[in-house]
């Protein structure tokens, strides 16, 4: 059975850091990509930040380059988002996903997890 546990998420005031971690079991992990996805209320899910399976690869949504950072550790199956200069508009929720394809769409992403809120105060 596979599962991603997010965890990290809460409330911070604008200009504040959080990092985000999401945990995997039950798949091969250095076979996926991973990616943050991102859903406020009302709004669609979009991509916040992708990494590839040997990390030689990162992509960010140009509304969060140079604040945040996505990172793996494939020895503990955990993928990361360091988020930095945290605005009001980032608040949302947080998904990570794991998916084969390299491709930046919701629905090439083939497991997910439950999500974790990120709310910035300003």
């Amino acid at each position: 059975q596979v599962q991603l546990v997010e965890s990290g998420g809460g409330l911070v005031p604008a200009g504040g850091s959080l990092t985000l971690s999401c945990v995997t079991s039950g798949l091969t992990f250095n076979a996926y990509h991973m990616a943050w996805f991102r859903q406020a209320p009302g709004k669609e899910r979009d991509i916040v930040a992708r990494i590839s399976r040997n990390d030689f690869s990162r992509n960010y949504a140009d509304s969060v380059k140079g604040r945040f950072t996505i990172s793996r550790d494939n020895a503990k199956n955990t993928v990361f988002l360091q988020m930095t200069s945290l605005k009001p508009e980032d608040t949302a929720v947080y998904y990570c996903a794991a998916g084969q394809n390299w491709v930046a769409t919701v629905a090439q992403y083939k497991h997910w997890g439950q999500g974790t809120q990120v709310t910035v105060s300003s």
